[in-house]
């Protein structure tokens, strides 16, 4: 059974920085791309950042030059760095994983981890 968990939501003020994790446990399986969405109250869930398994990087237009997201390969986990935070960073943050078991590709989610900007 595959799980990602994710970890370091909070509460923090505008201008401010918090790190999301994200650690991936379970059977023995290849962790390809890794992403993360966010989801607001009444919006679909949207793509923040992904990282392939190289190290490639990708950003939505909205964090761009603000969000940093990386990986420990050998850890199993992701993060995402988040500077200068906006109130419109605010939202449920998931944590998304595309995997791998031989011939067998599936994916995985986190159960989200709140993160709350006050301005």
């Amino acid at each position: 059974q595959v799980q990602l968990v994710e970890s370091g939501g909070g509460l923090v003020q505008a201008g401010g920085s918090l790190r999301l994790s994200c650690t991936a446990s379970g059977s023995m399986y290849v962790i390809n791309s890794m992403k993360w969405y966010r989801q607001a109250p009444g919006n679909q869930r949207d793509m923040v950042a992904d990282i392939s398994s190289f190290g490639a990087t990708n950003y939505a237009d909205a964090v761009k030059g603000r969000f940093t997201i990386s990986r420990d390969n050998a850890k199993r986990k992701v993060y995402l760095q988040m500077n200068s935070l906006k109130p419109e960073d605010t939202a449920v943050y998931y944590c998304y994983a595309d995997c791998a078991d031989g011939d067998v590709h599936f994916y995985r989610w986190g159960q989200g981890t709140q993160v709350t900007v006050s301005s």
